[in-house]
């Protein structure tokens, strides 16, 4: 039985994510099922708008199955990951480039491999349950599937903030951040889906939308500039210490416990994207050289034993958090030779 539930109802190509106990972690295969849909779609008049939920009130999607990317990674095979990657990676900037209206509903957790699929679309709809976050500096990746493009555009240095801590946003943080559109209570989807189905008609999605909750982190604006205002690892960290602050000090809690190479990585990639024109494909293609590198000149194998294997919540890190060479960021994220990541599938689309 596929994880996933694609058909076509009246005028709505509809994607629904169906491995709730799994916090419908996004697997390979539901990758592959949902970019060919997307494909085919595209070429359907019948079409009108493309609808992506999931079945469950505790997670729209919790990220990407890693487990076999962490068992074929430890064997030495590399390879596995990297296709996962490449394909996933695919698919984000199919969504982000859709010809079509793609509305996401998001409740619960929304995280990793889950902004990719739903935060890309042109409807980011979040109800009061929304929790998102990009945590993948604490298990050796940097924000990926795109996200580094949403983190570059938030307002001030909150996408560095959010990038290094994977701090969780409710619903109103989510939408000052970039990171969803519309407010709208979860009780009044079921009904407005069904329109959407009926008519095709995804007007109805702007009219719908309601003042969002407040949000915390606007109110931090001023302080998370200050703090997270340096180019580099060492010079945030300088920051928070520097700092007598309580949000300070929290931060830099967290910081201590991620991976220092992706936390430098994550920096100099926001750096390189906040230039105008940057888009999906760039900031995909600059995150897939580290993903591609992340098991064998990285810290992933390491960040996911210590999280999602043994549990000990100790990972060892090979670098320090003070003590990361600007060396070791530039080797990391320059261009592949011979496995880059392309888009060759998007022209025949």
């Amino acid at each position: 039985m596929s994880d996933v539930d694609i058909r076509r109802v009246g005028r709505a190509g509809r994607i629904t994510l169906t491995r709730p106990k799994a916090l419908n972690a996004l697997t390979y295969e539901m990758c592959l099922e949902i970019d060919a849909a997307l494909r085919n779609w595209a070429r359907d008049s019948a079409v009108a708008v493309v609808v992506i939920d999931a079945e469950g009130d505790k997670a729209f999607c919790a990220g990407g199955d890693i487990a076999e990317m962490y068992a074929t990674g430890r064997a030495g095979n590399f390879d596995y990951g990297r296709r996962f990657w490449r394909d996933e990676y695919r698919m984000n900037a199919r969504i982000a480039e859709y010809p079509k209206p793609v509305a996401s509903f998001m409740q619960g957790f929304t995280m990793g491999g889950g902004v990719g699929l739903g935060g890309h679309g042109s409807h980011r709809v979040v109800g009061e349950s929304a929790r998102i976050a990009m945590p993948e500096c604490g298990i050796g990746l940097i924000p990926d599937v795109g996200g580094t493009l949403i983190l570059s555009r938030a307002p001030g240095r909150l996408g560095a903030y959010l990038g290094l801590t994977g701090a969780r946003m409710g619903p109103g943080d989510a939408i000052h951040a970039g990171f969803a559109d519309c407010y709208i209570p979860e009780a009044d989807w079921p009904d407005l889906i069904a329109v959407l189905e009926r008519t095709g008609e995804w007007s109805m999605l702007d009219k719908s939308c309601l003042i969002p909750p407040e949000s915390p982190l606007k109110a931090r604006a001023a302080e998370i500039d200050a703090l997270f205002a340096g180019d580099t690892l060492g010079e945030v960290v300088t920051a928070l210490e520097a700092s007598d602050s309580a949000f300070a000090a929290e931060a830099l809690a967290q910081i201590a416990r991620n991976c220092p190479l992706s936390m430098g990585c994550t920096l100099e990639m926001l750096k390189r994207l906040r230039q105008p024109g940057a888009t999906i494909r760039q900031a995909l293609e600059t995150e897939y050289r580290f993903t591609a590198r992340s098991m064998e000149d990285g810290d992933f194998l390491e960040g996911i034993r210590a999280a999602i294997i043994d549990k000990d919540r100790a990972p060892v890190w090979s670098d320090g958090l003070r003590d990361l060479e600007a060396a070791r960021v530039t080797r990391i994220l320059m261009p592949l030779v011979g496995d880059k990541l392309t888009f060759a599938q998007e022209a025949g689309a």
